[in-house]
């Protein structure tokens, strides 16, 4: 059994699980690829989950007063970020693809366009493509202060394309970026003026680092969270990836009253145990989750100082995210990073072709970086990379 110290994370016991970060890959190879954590869960977590099992409580899921991960969503909405959802506006779902194929499905149609940053995080691009859509490409700009959306590209994507849904992902996987209410006022303006929705991924929120803050899209105004479904979960800045377990509440009505008619049974049930550590997490996990994000915060710091070792290598300090996206392109790995640094280095990254799939857009010189691991094994990981570059 592990104290929960950051210092007791060992890869003999990642390697011993279940999660693929660290099994499926081979035993010499460092993970710095799939995003989740390597850093435990949060104590609160850990209690309620045991006194669930040792109330052998796993039966369907019923609490007579109401979901209960709905009103801990509702309550840490309002506290943190100063929105508050609308009532009866709430369903819980088991991941964020899961929301993001319902959405595309009871919004649009074969066919239809779909904007979205890009690069992105490849299940997305992968589920649009799935349903016969296509990814329409809203770009960065690689600028010396860091990514800046292409915003006069957005609008003449929009006046070609003529999307009929918009994917904000924010803060955004994988550039880190948290986006400024300028850049979200002029996605909404977007939205608005198209009369499309808005599904906002924000599944990273509270994995944003200070100087930077997080801005619910549906909290811009009430025209705009007549648009939006807002997606997010405990998963990722309490490390509960496997639990499966996320809620999206929905504020676009059209997509609301399809989703009522549609069968329950259509979208499945998340189990007691994923709910119990979810409202566990963002009920009584704060103090953990900050003294994880103060690592992360160093961590983050210690792959941009590493970076700057190396002229030919562009990375941009995350805003938020554990997630650092790095250049290679005017290295020798320009062709293909994440291949080259397995083979030379042992270490996974996640290759950067995928955050582009489907769409014209180039991001073979790239390769993302899970930072989320203890600072010894980050060294170790940079260290590799180091090999890699010089081999």
């Amino acid at each position: 059994m592990t104290t929960g110290r950051v210092d007791d994370i060992r890869p003999d016991r990642l390697r011993t699980g279940h999660g693929a970060k660290w099994t499926a890959i081979a035993e010499a190879v460092l993970p710095a690829w799939v995003a989740d954590m390597d850093l435990g869960i949060p104590p609160a977590v850990t209690t309620e989950l045991r006194r669930t099992i040792d109330r052998q409580d796993l039966g369907y899921p019923y609490w007579a007063d109401g979901d209960p991960v709905v009103a801990a969503f509702a309550d840490r909405m309002q506290s943190k970020y100063g929105w508050i959802p609308q009532p009866d506006s709430t369903r819980v779902f088991s991941d964020l693809i899961q929301i993001l194929q319902i959405v595309i499905e009871f919004t649009t149609q074969p066919g239809d366009t779909v904007a979205l940053h890009v690069p992105n995080y490849p299940p997305f691009l992968a589920a649009i493509h799935r349903a016969g859509r296509r990814p329409a490409p809203l770009k960065f700009v690689d600028t010396p202060s860091g990514w800046v959306p292409d915003l006069d590209q957005h609008r003449a994507l929009f006046d070609e394309e003529n999307p009929r849904l918009l994917v904000v992902v924010n803060p955004h996987n994988p550039t880190g970026r948290a986006l400024t209410r300028a850049e979200l006022d002029v996605l909404a303006e977007l939205a608005r003026d198209n009369g499309i929705p808005v599904l906002a991924d924000e599944i990273h929120s509270d994995l944003t680092y200070p100087s930077h803050s997080h801005i619910p899209f549906a909290s811009l105004d009430s025209d705009v969270a007549a648009l939006t479904i807002t997606a997010t979960s405990a998963t990722k800045a309490f490390n509960l990836a496997g639990t499966r377990c996320a809620v999206a509440h929905i504020g676009h009505g059209p997509t609301k009253i399809a989703l009522e008619k549609a069968p329950l049974d259509y979208f499945g049930t998340p189990s007691v145990l994923s709910r119990v550590a979810t409202v566990a997490a963002w009920r009584h996990g704060d103090e953990w989750q900050q003294k994880i994000l103060s690592i992360l915060d160093g961590n983050r710091k210690r792959v941009a100082e590493w970076a700057a070792t190396h002229p030919s290598l562009r990375q941009h300090e995350p805003e938020a995210t554990y997630l650092s996206w790095l250049d290679f392109g005017e290295t020798r790995l320009a062709s293909d990073p994440a291949a080259h640094i397995l083979e030379r280095g042992r270490v996974q990254l996640s290759p950067g072709a995928e955050f582009a799939h489907h769409t014209s857009v180039d991001t073979r010189s790239f390769a993302r970086l899970n930072f989320a691991t203890t600072p010894n094994l980050l060294t170790e990981i940079l260290s590799r990379i180091d090999d890699s570059m010089r081999g």
